[in-house]
């Protein structure tokens, strides 16, 4: 299906473009990074790589909270103690990050943890060919350990970000595409 050229399916198709430019073959997982809007942002360019032919899948670290249990475990939850333990990082790699890279059969699972009932979610494995795309949405994905993960990454720069995560990551330093969605139907890309 074609999607509607848009000034919003226009950039998504730019900012598309430019990911497959620097991994043309295999597959690709892309980072979505920003204090709000990620998710609606990485929806839709997970459309416009459909809209190419490409077998896309989405998910985001949201599904990958730890407990809340554990995250109080030491006290109340500070924004410090949110930025640096709320979500599981092993998780994350082991059933999805990892197995999605190793192509072939290998199963992954796209979602470990349902944050509002605050239990792990039943396990639905999925496989995909060769070229997919994994488009990947939330908070933090910049962060120092984790950007070795990504074949390229988009920072949502309209909404602010924590300041121990500024201060640590710099994540305007080392994104990819920087985009300010501030108006969703006239993102605008953002020079460095």
């Amino acid at each position: 299906m074609r999607l509607p050229p848009t000034p919003r399916v226009l950039l998504l198709r730019d900012v598309a473009g430019t990911v497959r430019a620097a991994s043309p073959l295999g597959r690709v997982v892309v980072a979505v990074d920003g204090g709000g809007g990620t998710a609606a942002f990485a929806d839709d360019l997970a459309d416009v790589f459909r809209e190419a032919g490409t077998e896309t899948f989405r998910a985001s670290i949201g599904d990958f909270h730890r407990s809340r249990a554990d995250r109080t475990r030491l006290g109340r939850e500070t924004l410090e103690d949110y930025y640096r333990s709320s979500f599981d990082y092993v998780t994350l790699r082991r059933v999805l990050l990892d197995p999605f890279r190793l192509a072939g059969s290998t199963g992954f699972q796209t979602a470990a943890f349902d944050e509002v009932r605050d239990v792990p979610v039943e396990s639905r494995w999925e496989t995909a060919g060769q070229d997919a795309v994994l488009v990947i949405d939330g908070e933090f994905l910049l962060r120092p350990e984790l950007r070795g993960e990504w074949n390229a990454s988009v920072l949502l720069v309209n909404a602010p970000e924590w300041e121990p995560y500024e201060r640590e990551a710099r994540p305007r330093e080392v994104a990819d595409v920087l985009v300010d969605d501030a108006d969703p139907a006239h993102p605008v890309r953002v020079a460095r």
